[in-house]
């Protein structure tokens, strides 16, 4: 009754002056309370991460900017009852308009306050406010809701209370409308309508400017954490879903350019398939090799002492003085679709989602499999949980994989947690099927993809001495990922399928990507190392994208083929090679290319970032302190620039012209 008493002199202030707005005042009083729940969300955050929003220097203009955003919102809510005002807030069906407003109203602020609750934790893993990941998590509640009781109760429990308090409390907000009486005649709510429309629609656009405001215009600092506190995340998860449906030209969000020029910064021909080039292999073979992909999630160059992380990777230290090492080599993106994408097909990222869940990329679409099938080759993928989930069932079988292994084949695994079964589970899996491969004496190609290094990360106990505590920690879980690693190794050495196998170990991404700059470059960084049969050992310390490794390994597999992937063969580079590397940081593509400096003869890492309706950015990446340092534009501005636009705009072509294919 206490807390009660506090707010019943603000809420009888807030609706004398919304009931001069006749039938329009429940949407007035959800404008003002809306601006006061969204600020003090919005407050509470900034004061959260203090230190990285005092830093940008832009500390007001994070929380006025906010109440911009929120005004947008707010507005959008309420255009749909603006829009039917003139019909139900008349007299005649006043009661239904009244109840239509109540439950729209209590419902809209409810569901604000369930996003700004779940905030937090969203943050915490994805150092972003909820987006486009956020709802395309929806699609799978088991895998999520087991990931989230395991490993975030509090956040749960938290969201749970703030949405029953929302409920109750805007059911007390909204009594008074409840005894509400029409006061306005049909004449002066018509006459009025116009006025109350163009106001919403002021507010949806938020600039008299040629194009409405958009999240691009809110980017006003180099840090993508913070510039998404200036949104509130109703807006946010709104936007992802608007713009997953205009995916199919995303990459002109950057600039457009005309298709000869594109192909001529990119190398590429107006031809059928017009990155087509064949692949003259650097090792000769009579047979070619097998191919065995362990894609390894989440494994950052932050777990790898030598690429200067934790020493939470002992197996994979051992295994790199083994085989061809990559120390500066980076993924494509931040999730694990994407990772797939570049490790399997080749193909280039784009601010769009990856294609392995788009549908002009469902079948004939190149991968590895698709290849390697055609040259008679028995191809599979094997997962410890439900292979549906991100599409990728759905994917492969449409791309050249002719058989899947996933949670329901595991019989009396070792361990199951919320993401399936454990990394030991799949790797003795995957040594069952490549013996069996092998005797089969067809040729393979096996993709394994791990799951243990991820939220709430779960392991059996006494695999490893603990690296830390707790124990559900991503350095304890990847250091049970590499025990994993360094156990299947020792057998696939003593197997008869060793002499006669590539194998390529690398990350998906690296885990919770974020970073003040525009685009944590340190945060792509990610190990590969290729190793097996007669691969002879090697360190390659030009800068590398996942793009690069596929047709690495088919060339030291000894396939000569045509395909469509623009990567590197990274085993035959010239003395002179300068390597590149792109980058999709949300929407902000990143391209860093190794460049001679003129003076020195020293190799600069030159980068360009791209973004949505702003100027390019420039900078250097410096890779002993790992941080990308802003510079002016130089004086190759405009040619580093374009040839980043072209590579950005070129798989968007070939995706939305599907001629991204096998000949």
């Amino acid at each position: 009754m206490q807390i009660k008493s506090l707010f019943d002199p603000f809420r009888r202030a807030v609706w004398q002056v919304a009931n001069k707005a006749g039938p329009f005042a429940p949407l007035f009083s959800m404008l003002l309370l809306g601006l006061v729940v969204l600020s003090l969300s919005r407050l509470g955050l900034v004061l959260w991460k203090f230190g990285r929003v005092e830093s940008t220097g832009q500390l007001l203009a994070v929380l006025y900017q906010g109440v911009r955003v929120d005004i947008i919102q707010l507005a959008l809510i309420a255009l749909v009852p603006v829009l039917l005002a003139p019909l139900l807030a008349t007299r005649q069906f006043f009661n239904t308009w009244k109840w239509f407003t109540y439950g729209w109203v209590l419902i809209a602020v409810v569901l604000l306050v369930f996003l700004e609750a779940a905030t937090p934790g969203f943050i915490m893993e994805y150092d972003v406010r909820p987006n486009r990941l956020f709802v395309e998590y929806l699609k799978y509640p088991h895998e999520v809701m087991g990931m989230l009781w395991r490993g975030f109760k509090v956040h749960i429990f938290a969201g749970i209370g703030f949405t029953v308090l929302a409920i109750v409390g805007m059911r007390y907000w909204l009594q008074p409308w409840q005894s509400a009486t029409s006061t306005w005649t049909n004449k002066r709510l018509w006459i009025i309508w116009p006025l109350v429309l163009v106001l919403t629609l002021l507010g949806i656009r938020s600039t008299l400017g040629h194009r409405p405001a958009n999240p691009a215009l809110f980017a006003i600092t180099q840090d993508s954490m913070v510039n998404s506190l200036i949104l509130n995340s109703g807006y946010s998860v709104i936007y992802a879903v608007y713009s997953l449906q205009h995916e199919a030209k995303s990459s002109e969000i950057y600039g457009k350019m005309d298709k000869a020029d594109i192909f001529k910064l990119t190398q590429a021909k107006d031809t059928d398939i017009p990155t087509l080039t064949t692949l003259v292999p650097s090792v000769k073979r009579d047979k070619p090799l097998n191919l065995v992909i362990i894609l390894q999630e989440s494994l950052g160059a932050g777990f790898v002492e030598s690429l200067g992380g934790k020493p939470v990777t002992p197996n994979l230290e051992k295994l790199k003085a083994e085989g061809i090492w990559f120390e500066q080599l980076y993924a494509t993106g931040t999730r694990s679709v994407r990772g797939i994408e570049a490790v399997v097909t080749g193909f280039q990222p784009t601010p769009a989602d990856s294609t392995v869940k788009l549908s002009l990329s469902q079948k004939n679409f190149f991968s590895l499999a698709a290849l390697l099938e055609k040259q008679g080759y028995s191809t599979e993928f094997i997962y410890g949980g439900e292979s549906h989930f991100d599409n990728m069932r759905g994917f492969f079988m449409g791309n050249g994989f002719q058989h899947i292994v996933d949670q329901k084949d595991y019989k009396n695994p070792v361990f199951v947690g919320s993401w399936g079964a454990s990394d030991e589970d799949l790797l003795n899996k995957t040594h069952e099927q490549l013996l069996a491969h092998h005797a089969s004496g067809k040729p393979f190609f096996t993709l394994a993809f791990s799951s243990s290094n991820h939220a709430p990360f779960e392991f059996p106990d006494g695999r490893i001495e603990l690296y830390e505590q707790p124990k559900a920690t991503d350095n304890n879980a990847v250091k049970y990922a590499d025990y994993a690693i360094g156990e299947f190794f020792k057998k696939a050495k003593a197997s008869p399928y060793w002499q006669d196998t590539v194998f390529l170990i690398v990350a998906d991404h690296d885990i919770r990507v974020r970073g003040e700059t525009l685009v944590p470059i340190e945060h792509f960084h990610i190990p590969g190392l290729i190793l097996g049969a007669d691969i002879q050992p090697k360190t390659i310390t030009a800068i590398a994208s996942q793009i690069d490794l596929p047709v690495t390994v088919l060339s030291l597999m000894g396939v000569q083929a045509q395909h469509p992937m623009t990567g590197h063969d990274m085993s035959n580079l010239p003395a002179d090679y300068l390597g590149r590397a792109m980058m999709q940081y949300n929407y902000n593509f990143g391209w860093m290319e190794q460049t001679q400096q003129k003076a020195d003869k020293e190799v600069a890492n030159q980068v360009v970032v791209l973004r949505e309706g702003k100027a390019p950015a420039h900078g250097k990446y410096d890779t002993q302190h790992k941080h990308l340092n802003e510079v002016p534009s130089p004086a190759n501005a405009v040619q580093i620039e374009q040839r980043a636009l072209a590579n950005s705009l070129l798989p968007s072509l070939l995706y939305t012209e599907q001629r991204y294919r096998l000949p």
